[in-house]
């Protein structure tokens, strides 16, 4: 049995890896004689919400909905976009809404292609600036090593 991650980044690593392991069936779809290239939009829900943590579990319920009327996915796949949503959608509330209204909205968007999906969310919140926020918690690594990002 793998280890469990122990970081936010490994939990990513490990959704990619599941995802990837179970080659979702979705190129398996057709429209008449021909097969859909795997850029080809098949479904796309959304939802919008306050800035309030409280919404997880309606997060949680739209999500697993989703899948289970539409896609039959495995129970580990299921697992790891609730915890991509949940995870993007909880850092919207915490870091980008920290100082706005409750009822600033978050939209959340799930589009599912032929043979993979992608999880959006929108916030209101200030654009996150890397550079400076590496500089801000990296600078003598920062300083010394040289890096940019261009």
């Amino acid at each position: 049995m793998p280890t469990q991650p122990t970081t936010q980044l490994g939990y990513f690593k490990q959704a990619i890896h599941v995802l990837n392991a179970f080659n979702l069936p979705f190129h398996k779809q057709r429209i008449g004689s021909f097969h859909r290239s795997c850029h080809q939009q098949i479904k796309t829900i959304n939802l919008q919400l306050n800035t309030d943590l409280k919404s997880v579990a309606q997060v949680l319920w739209w999500v697993e909905q989703f899948f289970l009327d539409y896609l039959r996915i495995p129970e580990a796949v299921l697992q790891q976009c609730k915890l991509a949503t949940i995870e993007g959608f909880t850092n919207a509330v915490r870091h980008a809404h920290k100082n706005l209204p409750l009822e600033t909205p978050i939209n959340l968007e799930i589009t599912v292609f032929n043979e993979r999906l992608e999880v959006n969310i929108w916030d209101m919140g200030e654009p996150f600036d890397l550079q400076a926020k590496l500089i801000e918690e990296l600078p003598i690594i920062w300083n010394d090593l040289g890096f940019t990002l261009d």
